[in-house]
């Protein structure tokens, strides 16, 4: 048996993207096929291992800020609680018989041609990013050899924390070195008051929406996101 180094992993995973779109039956094929509308396509990804949560309710803000940019915004979130995603595959190691791995069913949203912004939210664990948000990261790698293709795609990110100074700052700038790493054109919040992404406080009263603060921070990445990624793509509005 051929021993398993992280080369012939990487390989092996752009093999199994490819293969996951060709099973998945016409339909799905006809969908990952870029679009005729001229849509710019901005997708949120949730790092939080807990569906609906606050990092999802953020992220919705944003996309919504986003969409409203222009009707030519479409927006998508994705997360990424309740998927099998192991990081170990980065470095080569394989999966144990009969263990499952979703992250080849993200490669054709994450590689579609259509889809001109990636915003990533993460809710912060000790001054970091998730163990699901670090795993899905590390197996970018995959669209890292793959030519790249995450190149040139504007990206932002918002962290969501139990306080207002909770580690959100540090948290996004982790988050962002990976992405730089990708060759993204990595975004802050913008206007008003530029941040270098959107700092969300998760334990004021009433939850997040009550956060005024982090939502106009949320709301302002999605904007900058989305007129970025119409400049970038030839369009203004």
């Amino acid at each position: 048996m051929e021993r398993m180094t992280r080369r012939n992993f990487v390989t092996q995973s752009i093999a199994a993207g490819a293969a996951a779109t060709a099973v998945a039956g016409p339909v799905a094929a006809a969908q990952d096929r870029p679009a005729t509308t001229g849509k710019t396509k901005i997708i949120g990804i949730s790092g939080s291992p807990r569906a609906g949560k606050t990092t999802a309710t953020s992220l919705r803000a944003c996309l919504q800020a986003a969409a409203e940019v222009s009707p030519k915004i479409e927006t998508e979130l994705i997360e990424l609680a309740g998927m099998r995603i192991n990081g170990n595959l980065a470095a080569g190691i394989p999966l144990e018989p009969g263990e499952k791995d979703d992250f080849p069913t993200l490669i054709p949203k994450l590689k579609d041609p259509n889809v001109r912004g990636i915003i990533i939210g993460t809710p912060v664990y000790f001054s970091n990013m998730t163990a699901l948000c670090k795993a899905f990261l590390d197996r970018c790698i995959a669209l890292y050899k793959d030519n790249c293709a995450l190149g040139n795609k504007v990206a932002g990110v918002l962290a969501v924390g139990g306080s207002r100074n909770g580690g959100q700052e540090v948290t996004i700038q982790s988050v962002q070195s990976s992405l730089y790493c990708q060759k993204m054109i990595v975004v802050g919040n913008g206007e008003p008051g530029p941040r270098n992404g959107a700092r969300i406080w998760s334990g004021i009263e009433g939850g997040v929406s009550k956060d005024e603060y982090g939502m106009s921070a949320a709301k302002s990445l999605g904007r900058r996101v989305a007129e970025l990624a119409l400049q970038l793509g030839g369009s203004t509005g």
